[in-house]
């Protein structure tokens, strides 16, 4: 995706050697043409994968998520990171780290939101260590759903994440793969 290479080439920020902000981006400010491209390209790589039904993680990941289940024409369901009045008692929770925010926080999805029937593409923003990413996948299988695919936006293939994912079998596919930030500047795989 040469366009989204583009955006992050003009907008991205690199905070050191392992962490690059994309708000301009992908996590704060959305392009919606540019997130419909995403959408298109995650369609068309997991089409014929059974895929019926969207997850990610509030709130980057709702963007890119969003417009792939829209081009799917399959519902998006997304991971809270935290209860409120209104949270169904009924739900997943996995507690998971967070690389890029430094902490640990909640993932929790209503029971009634994933069947067993569901054959789900995952859909994230960054991956890093992999973290968010792991707990999702607990609570697709707690639920006896099925993993289709993993759509990555950003790849950082310096870091473990995807690579542990693709080694216990699960299909990630990912658009942007970034080889080094190293001395700041930004370099990608081809």
């Amino acid at each position: 995706m040469e366009r989204l290479k583009a955006e992050i080439r003009r907008h991205a920020v690199v905070r050191n050697e392992k962490i690059v902000e994309l708000d301009a981006v992908l996590t704060q400010k959305v392009d919606p043409g540019l997130m419909m491209e995403i959408g298109e390209t995650f369609a068309e790589r997991f089409r014929d994968a059974g895929v019926n039904k969207v997850v990610t993680v509030e709130a980057s990941g709702i963007a890119p998520a969003f417009a792939a289940a829209l081009k799917l024409g399959v519902p998006l369901v997304f991971a809270r990171r935290r209860k409120t009045p209104i949270t169904d008692p009924d739900v997943y929770i996995e507690r998971v780290p967070s690389f890029t925010k430094g902490h640990v926080s909640d993932l929790i999805i209503a029971k009634r939101l994933l069947s067993h029937e569901d054959r789900i593409l995952v859909v994230d923003d960054i991956i890093s260590n992999g973290g968010a990413l792991a707990g999702l996948l607990r609570i697709i299988g707690q639920a006896g759903a099925s993993v289709a695919g993993i759509g990555i936006v950003v790849e950082k293939t310096f870091q473990s994440g995807a690579d542990l994912l693709r080694g216990k079998g699960y299909r990630v596919e990912s658009l942007v793969r970034i080889r080094s930030l190293a001395e700041g500047a930004i370099e990608f795989d081809e």
